[in-house]
């Protein structure tokens, strides 16, 4: 994701971005207007001077002079007028625009199934959709409608002079194959350099979001100054980055500077020396070509601030487009719909992997019946989890049937499996927002006397309660605030109240306290009744009551049966965790 190649200015890239201009194609072609007019007014003032110097200071003529000036002060105020619209309008418009790339980039984001996650960091991820985005922006307020204008600018100055003079024309064009030839080069190093800067942003915000997120590891095994070194070393990259742009930028401008000084020495040397002859091009002429040569040479020597912005801004365009044409989402094909399942879950010779080639789950087949309580144990890396995930259909499997009901999970509509499969994981995810809409998470249709009742049903409507401001109480990020227990007391409670057909509890007690243990096992006991249930746990004290038990390792269910008949296996691996589980207790 982080490669991006492409051409200096990709056309058919600028092309896909014009798709969400075209809602704002009124203020689009307004602000291109108003570069047509800034153009042709910034020519007149030229003009009219050169009529004042060959007509009126020369002859020592001044009547009429006044009105010209005063002509020229009119189209330098109406000049003022565009160049405002123009940048208020151009800014308008690149913020229109990135509002919906935003908010286009976060739906598809949104959407993306778990592996497009495994493979992509955070914080370059939100560096698509802030920094990149905001970067947009300025194509629009600086750099396309600015190049825009400075072109139309220099084109109507040529135009102008070869009506006034061809032969000066020539000469002030004479220096035009250095600055091309120049800023050929200029563009293709700037566009690999930005890439380069952007890429170094990208690793910035992530190495930081990673290392906040991980304060506590890196606190708890003393790292800080390893880290802080790591830091360094990302943070000289982006410095180095930034440099090389600015080390381009600096061999550019002084040779446009350069070329300027040059084309006016020239102006001035033939200009002077045909006029001191007698010949046909006059002092007023001259002037014009002088002020006019700097109408020309302006845009060229800005062209490397301009194109610095627009090619931050292409770069940041790829970026986004390859997030917003990336097919990494779940196929949601499935056309059928229940009110409410049954509960039936079955498992066919079902086989995953998350990478190709390393088979997580290797051929397992099971079945939960209605109602069940259904237990899975094993060491870690077993494929517990992996198990949960494709019921919910955060993976897609690679072989076999996975049915619910009786029918193909991947024949339902994504969202009706979801909505009917409530999930409680051990580390419990709460946004920083009030406890309330932690727990209905801005459903409508739940109100507060549904939360509060569905609380007092678990035995933790006084817990909350005892909060500052109760159901309003607001949650820090990620719930630090809140004990484990108090967490996974607050999912039990969003699960009972969106009431699903099917719960998942992954390991939901083996973190906690005794006391919040306690609340748990009567909360489980609550929501699980007459709802098929299935249990991910290490403590096996906790699943004593379950109706089928499946033990794995290495993605294979090795053992099945109830708890009794799973502890009747002579040298069983059921019954060797049950007995080193017994032993600790004992021992602590």
């Amino acid at each position: 994701m982080e490669k991006v190649k492409g051409k200096i200015f990709d056309i058919n890239l600028f092309n896909k971005l014009l798709i969400f201009v075209k809602p704002y194609n009124i203020s689009y072609y307004g602000v291109l207007l108003s570069a047509i007019i800034i153009s042709i007014l910034s020519t007149l003032t030229p003009y009219l001077l050169k009529i004042v110097v060959d007509d009126y200071i020369l002859p020592k003529n001044f009547d009429g002079m006044q009105m010209i000036i005063m002509v020229m002060v009119g189209i330098l105020f109406l000049e003022v007028i565009f160049m405002y619209l123009f940048a208020y309008y151009a800014n308008w418009l690149g913020q229109k625009v990135i509002k919906d790339l935003r908010v286009n980039v976060f739906k598809k984001i949104i959407k993306f199934k778990m592996s497009f996650f495994d493979k992509n960091a955070v914080g370059r991820l939100v560096t698509r959709t802030v920094n990149d985005i905001e970067t947009i922006a300025s194509i629009f307020s600086e750099g396309l409608f600015m190049i825009i204008a400075d072109i139309l600018k220099m084109i109507t100055v040529l135009i102008v002079m070869l009506f006034i003079s061809w032969e000066l024309t020539l000469v002030v064009i004479s220096i035009f194959p250095i600055l091309i030839y120049a800023t050929r080069v200029f563009q293709k190093n700037m566009k690999t350099a930005f890439e380069n800067v952007r890429k170094e942003v990208a690793n910035l915000n992530s190495f930081v979001q990673e290392r906040i997120s991980g304060i506590k590891i890196v606190q708890i095994f003393s790292r800080e100054q390893v880290e802080i070194n790591n830091f360094q070393k990302i943070n000289i990259r982006h410095k180095d980055a930034w440099l090389k742009t600015v080390w381009i930028n600096s061999i550019f401008f002084p040779i446009a500077e350069i070329s300027s000084s040059i084309c006016i020495g020239l102006l001035v040397w033939y200009g002077g020396f045909n006029n001191i002859n007698g010949d046909n091009i006059s002092l007023g002429t001259l002037f014009l070509f002088i002020s006019m040569s700097g109408l020309l040479f302006r845009p060229l020597r800005q062209i490397a601030d301009r194109f610095n912005t627009l090619q931050m801004g292409m770069v940041s365009t790829e970026r986004i487009f390859k997030i917003l044409e990336d097919n990494s989402h779940i196929k949601d094909e499935g056309k059928k719909s229940k009110k409410k399942f049954d509960g039936m879950i079955e498992f066919k010779d079902v086989t995953f992997s998350y990478v190709k080639n390393e088979v997580v789950i290797n051929n397992i087949s099971f079945k939960i019946n209605p109602g069940e309580t259904f237990a899975i144990v094993g060491p870690t890396g077993s494929g517990k989890t992996t198990i949960t995930n494709l019921i919910t259909r955060f993976y897609e499997y690679d072989q076999g049937k996975i049915l619910i009901d009786g029918e193909n999970v991947n024949d339902f509509d994504l969202s009706n499996i979801r909505n009917k499969v409530g999930i409680i994981l051990q580390d419990v995810f709460l946004f920083t927002d009030t406890i309330f809409n932690n727990i209905t998470l801005y459903n409508d249709k739940i109100t507060l006397k549904d939360v509060q009742n569905a609380a007092k049903e678990l035995e933790i409507h006084d817990f909350i309660n005892s909060l500052p401001n109760g159901y309003d109480f607001n949650v820090s990020e990620r719930g630090s605030t809140l004990s484990s227990g108090q967490k996974q007391l607050i999912a039990f409670l969003r699960v009972l109240v969106n009431n699903p057909d099917i719960l998942i509890l992954d390991e939901a007690t083996s973190s906690v306290d005794s006391y919040s243990e306690d609340l748990i096992k009567i909360a489980t006991k609550k929501i699980t009744k007459g709802k098929t249930s299935i249990i991910i746990a290490h403590r096996l004290s906790t699943i004593e009551s379950a109706d089928k038990i499946i033990y794995m390792e290495n993605g294979k269910i090795l053992e099945q049966g109830n708890h009794k008949e799973l502890l009747n296996i002579e040298n069983g691996n059921f019954k060797k965790l049950y007995q080193e589980q017994l032993l600790e207790e004992e021992l602590t």
